[in-house]
C-alpha cells in the first residue's frame, strides 16, 4: 500500500482501486509495497537524519509526527505501532483466553475509541455481544441503517479529527456502508469500517448475507483487510487505525468471518506494524530551501492570494500566523470552510462554482496562487486552462498524487501543510520581511462591494438565505452546522460564517444527499456540549429520515433546519438556467396538489411534521418571516432534538454561480426561476 490513495493522474476511485489491488484476497491482512520512483532515495534520506532529538519514539504523539520530525525508519515503525492507551488493563487475565470479537473490542478500546456506531446482524452479533461488556463502556450509538451509521462515523470523524468507527454485518450491512466509505475517500475522512463475513468454510459458496467485501471496497477504500486469523486482529486494527489517520486520511474497512470471532485465543499486543512501503513514503518536513522560494516568490508578487483547502484544517492557527506575517487575502473551499476565519477582513469566503464574485475575481487577477491542501477540484476550477492563467502556483499538498495532476504547479512541495507553515513563517519572521499589498486589497473591495452575497429582502415570504444568516445571528456563529446535499448546502456555505475549523460537515467531493442527519448525530455524540444544527433539504433530508429514531433514542439534541421548498432545488435551478424550466422528474411534493400553487399548509407534502411526532420528536412549521425568528428560538431554547420546517418557494436560485466548465467571465449574477422564459442571464 502507498501512502496514498492513488498516484499520476488516475481519480481517487481508479487509483485507489489499484493501490488496494495489490492485495490478494487470500492474503488481506498484509499491507504490499506500492512502487514510487522516489522511494528509494527518501528512504535513505530518513536513515540518514540525525535524530539526536528524538531519540525514543514513545516522546511523540502518534501519527502527526511522522511528517513532522524527521525519524529514521525503525523509529517510525515503533511509533506507528503504539497503541494511544498506555497501561490498558484488560478485563481478561494475560493467559486467558477469549473470543476473537472480544479481542477486536479490546482492540479498539485500546484505540481509545469511546463511541462506535454500529448495527447488529447475524455474522457482527458476536462483536455487539462483546461491546456490551466493554471495560472502558465503549458507546454504540444504534442508527436505523447502515448509511445512517456510516455518515454518523464521518460527521464524529470531521468534527474532531479523530478517527470515527462504524460496524455492520455481512451481505446487505456492508453494502450499505458503500457509499459513505466513498464519501469518506472523497473527502480524506479517518475513518475504521468493521464488517462481520460469512464462516471461512462458506466464503465463495454464495452463502447467506454473503459479499465480497473487500473486492466491492477496494477501490473505495484507503486499504481494506480480510482477517483469516484471530491472531492478526491486534496488529490488523493497530495499522487499520494508522493508515486512516496518516498521511492522507481516508476509509480502512477490516472484513472478519464469523468463525474468526467466535475463535478463542490469547492475543499478543506487542506485534509491528508491517507498513515499511507506506511508511517510506510519508513526507519529511520541508527544508528551509523549499520553502525560500515560496517567500522568493512571495516578495516577487503584487497580487498573490492563498487558496485553502481541507487539507488546512488542523493547521489554522499556523495559517492564521502567516495571513497575519504577510497580509495576503484568503479565501477557502467547501472543505475548507472555518481553516480561516469569515469574519477577519482578509477572508474572501468560498470560491467556486457557487463562491464570492470577488474570491473568483482574486483568483483570476492574481498574480501568484498559494494553494495549500486542495486539490484544485472542477467545482473550483470551472475552465482549467483560465483557472488562475496569470498567477505562477504555489502548491503544498500532503498527497504527491495531487500535485500536479490538475493544474501544473511552479513551485511544488511534497509535505503536511502544518510544519511547511511553520518554516515559512520562520523564515518571515526571520528575515523580519514586510509586505504591502494595499492596491491589490482595495481591488478586490471594490469587487466585494460591488457583488456582495445578496438575495431579495421581501417581507412576502421566507428567504433561505436570510434564513441562514439569521440562524448564524441567534447562534453567534458557534454551532456545529451540518448539511445534506444541494442548494441548502451552498447557501449555509454561503451565508452561516465559521470562525473556527471543524464545525462544518458537508458532503463535498461525492455530494451525498442524506448526509446531514446523521452527520449531525456523530457530532453530537462526539461534542455533547456543543450546538449541533442540521441545515438540511426537504430532499436530501426524507433520504436518512428514519435517523429520527435515532435522536429520540440516544436522546441527541440535534437540531433540524430544512429548508423546503417541495422540489429537488439544484436541479429544478439547473432546469431553469439551461433547459427552458421543463421539469424532470425534480417536484417532490404531492402529485395532486401544489402547496406553492394552493398557499394551504394541509397541501405540504411530506408532513415533517406529523412525521416528527410518530418519532417523539418536538418539530413545528413556519411560513412566514415574522414567525422565523421566534420559531428559531424556540427551537434552540429545547433541551433535546427539534425540527424546524422552514417554507420558501421553489423559484430561489444559488447565486452567484459559474456554470459547469465556465470562468469566472461566465458568472451568473442575477435572475431565478420565477419568469424562466425572461429569466436574466446576465454574465461578468
Amino acid at each position: 500500500l502507498g501512502a496514498y490513495r492513488h498516484t499520476g493522474n488516475s481519480s481517487p476511485m481508479s487509483a485507489a482501486m489499484s493501490a488496494a489491488s495489490a492485495v490478494a484476497f487470500a492474503t488481506a491482512g498484509r499491507t504490499a509495497g506500492r512502487p514510487r520512483t522516489n522511494a528509494k532515495a527518501s528512504r535513505a534520506a530518513r536513515n540518514s537524519v540525525a535524530t539526536a532529538a528524538v531519540s525514543d519514539a514513545s516522546q511523540l504523539a502518534p501519527t502527526s509526527m511522522f511528517t513532522e520530525t524527521a525519524l529514521t525508519a525503525q523509529q517510525m515503525q515503533d511509533l506507528a505501532s503504539q497503541r494511544p492507551v498506555h497501561n490498558f488493563v484488560s478485563r481478561f487475565g494475560d493467559d486467558e483466553p477469549r473470543k476473537g470479537a472480544d479481542i477486536l473490542v479490546e482492540a479498539l478500546e485500546r484505540e481509545g475509541v469511546d463511541c462506535v456506531f454500529a448495527y447488529p446482524g447475524g455474522a457482527s452479533m458476536e462483536i455487539h455481544q462483546s461491546l456490551t461488556k466493554s471495560k472502558t463502556q465503549i458507546r454504540n450509538v444504534l442508527c436505523r441503517h447502515e448509511q445512517g451509521e456510516v455518515f454518523a462515523a464521518e460527521g464524529y470523524a470531521k468534527c474532531t479529527g479523530k478517527v470515527g468507527v462504524c460496524i455492520a454485518t455481512s451481505g446487505p450491512g456492508a453494502t450499505n456502508l458503500v457509499t459513505g466509505l466513498a464519501d469518506a475517500l472523497l473527502d480524506s475522512v479517518p475513518m475504521v469500517a468493521i464488517t462481520g463475513q460469512v464462516p471461512r468454510r462458506m466464503i465463495g459458496t454464495d452463502a447467506f448475507q454473503e459479499t465480497p467485501t473487500v473486492e466491492i471496497t477496494r477501490q473505495i477504500t484507503k486499504h481494506n483487510y480480510l482477517v483469516m486469523n484471530v491472531e492478526d486482529i491486534p496488529r490488523v486494527v493497530r495499522e487499520a487505525f494508522f493508515l486512516a489517520s496518516s498521511g492522507r486520511p481516508g476509509p480502512v474497512l477490516i472484513d472478519i468471518p464469523k468463525d474468526v470471532q467466535q475463535l478463542m485465543s490469547v492475543p499478543y499486543w506487542g506485534p509491528k506494524v508491517s507498513l515499511n512501503g507506506y511508511l517510506s513514503r510519508l513526507p519529511n518536513p520541508p527544508t528551509n530551501p523549499q520553502m525560500q522560494q515560496v517567500l522568493d516568490m512571495l516578495k516577487n508578487s503584487k497580487r498573490p492570494v492563498v487558496y485553502a483547502g481541507g487539507g488546512c484544517l488542523d493547521a489554522a492557527p499556523e495559517l492564521k500566523e502567516f495571513i497575519e506575517l504577510t497580509g495576503i487575502p484568503v479565501t477557502n473551499t467547501l472543505m475548507g470552510l472555518g481553516c480561516y476565519p469569515a469574519s477577519d477582513p482578509l477572508s474572501l469566503h468560498m470560491l467556486g462554482m457557487h463562491g464570492a464574485v470577488y474570491a473568483n475575481y482574486a483568483i483570476d487577477s492574481a498574480d501568484l496562487l498559494l494553494a495549500f491542501g486542495v486539490r484544485f477540484d472542477d467545482r473550483v476550477t470551472g475552465k482549467l486552462e483560465a483557472f488562475a492563467a496569470r498567477a505562477s502556483i504555489v502548491h503544498i499538498d500532503i498527497d504527491p498524487a495531487e500535485i500536479g495532476k490538475n493544474k501544473h504547479a511552479h513551485a511544488a512541495i511534497f509535505s503536511n501543510i502544518k510544519p511547511a507553515l511553520r518554516t515559512l513563517n520562520g523564515l518571515i519572521r526571520g528575515e523580519k520581511a514586510t509586505f504591502d499589498f494595499s492596491e491589490w486589497l482595495a481591488a478586490i473591495n471594490v469587487q466585494r462591494a460591488k457583488f456582495p452575497f445578496s438575495y431579495s429582502n421581501t417581507s412576502d415570504y421566507i428567504v433561505p438565505q436570510y434564513a441562514v444568516e439569521l440562524l448564524c445571528k441567534m447562534t453567534d456563529g458557534k454551532a456545529i452546522v451540518s448539511t445534506g446535499v444541494g442548494q441548502h448546502q451552498m447557501w449555509a456555505a454561503q451565508h452561516y460564517k465559521f470562525d473556527e475549523p471543524r464545525n462544518w460537515l458537508t458532503s463535498g467531493g461525492l455530494g451525498s444527499m442524506g448526509f446531514g442527519l446523521p452527520a449531525a448525530i456523530g457530532a453530537c455524540a462526539a461534542r455533547p456540549d456543543a450546538v449541533v444544527i442540521d441545515i438540511d433539504g426537504d430532499g436530501s433530508f426524507v433520504m436518512n429520515i428514519q435517523e429520527l429514531a435515532t435522536l429520540h433514542a440516544e436522546n441527541l439534541p440535534v437540531k433540524m433546519f430544512i429548508l423546503n421548498n417541495q422540489h429537488l432545488g439544484m436541479v429544478v435551478q439547473w432546469e431553469d438556467r439551461f433547459y427552458g424550466a421543463n421539469r424532470g422528474h425534480t417536484y417532490l411534493g404531492s402529485p395532486d396538489v401544489e402547496y406553492h400553487t394552493t398557499k394551504n399548509e394541509a397541501d405540504i407534502f411530506p408532513d415533517f411534521v406529523k412525521i416528527c411526532e410518530g418519532f417523539r420528536v418536538p418539530a413545528e412549521r413556519v411560513v412566514r418571516k415574522e414567525d422565523l425568528g421566534p420559531a428559531i428560538q424556540r427551537m434552540l431554547d429545547h433541551d433535546g432534538p427539534y425540527l424546524l420546517d422552514v417554507m420558501f418557494p421553489h423559484q430561489e436560485h444559488v447565486l452567484p454561480m459559474v456554470p459547469g466548465g465556465g470562468t469566472f467571465k461566465d458568472t451568473i449574477t442575477t435572475g431565478d426561476g420565477r419568469t424562466p422564459e425572461l429569466k436574466d442571464m446576465n454574465t461578468l
